[in-house]
């Protein structure tokens, strides 16, 4: 995989998206912490109520089991405290039930914020990405091959605009089926230029004779 371009405006421009990008997931998940936190303050309320239900709950029981004690009428006089503690146990119940609920919303909530900017990034920028780095790998193992070269002249005449192939002369697709070799690195260097690639390494001077005269 080759992960930047050997142009220095693209490999730049590459550079500075991705680092975007990073700067994109990591705000979207300070946002996504910033609802957790603010929605579990949602359940002090609820933690509150619990609790005072709980202790008024407590409280008139053992009231009540001590009025319970007199002799005769106690069991009457005991049926207040235990309504009135039934009573602050369903508040104390209520209150837990607001707490669970708030942290169902602490965990719904942050997700549905981050899926949307998550769901951007892996499905649309990163397959691209991914895309470019195969095809930029792919031809830049093959740029200095001549066989290479042509398969790359024939990815330009595939999938370059009509007005970038055009400026290489009218006749660039007749030259190119001609083997004209001018042509095939023409259109080679307008595909590897498309990548942010440089074009062939220059021959050196003990490598033999040029492929053309």
């Amino acid at each position: 995989m080759k992960p930047y371009a050997d142009r220095l405006p693209t490999a730049i421009r590459q550079l500075v998206t991705d680092i975007l990008v990073v700067l994109w997931i990591y705000l979207w998940i300070r946002v996504a912490m910033w609802v957790h936190d603010t929605v579990e303050k949602l359940a002090v309320p609820g933690a509150k109520l619990e609790s005072a239900g709980s202790g008024i709950a407590d409280n008139l029981a053992d009231a009540g089991g001590k009025v319970g004690r007199v002799p005769v009428v106690g069991d009457d006089l005991t049926k207040p405290f235990t309504g009135a503690a039934d009573a602050a146990r369903a508040i104390a119940e209520a209150g837990q039930d607001q707490q669970d609920f708030v942290d169902q919303l602490a965990l719904i909530l942050p997700l549905v914020a981050i899926a949307v900017p998550l769901a951007l990034v892996l499905f649309l920028w990163l397959p691209l990405r991914l895309r470019w780095m195969r095809r930029a790998a792919l031809a830049a193992a093959v740029r200095d091959d001549p066989a290479g070269r042509d398969l790359l002249a024939l990815r330009a005449l595939a999938g370059r605009p009509l007005r970038e192939l055009s400026r290489l002369g009218p006749d660039i697709a007749q030259s190119w089926r001609a083997g004209d070799e001018d042509a095939v690195d023409a259109l080679a260097e307008l595909e590897l230029r498309s990548l942010g690639l440089r074009p062939r390494r220059a021959s050196s001077p003990t490598s033999g004779p040029s492929r053309r005269r």
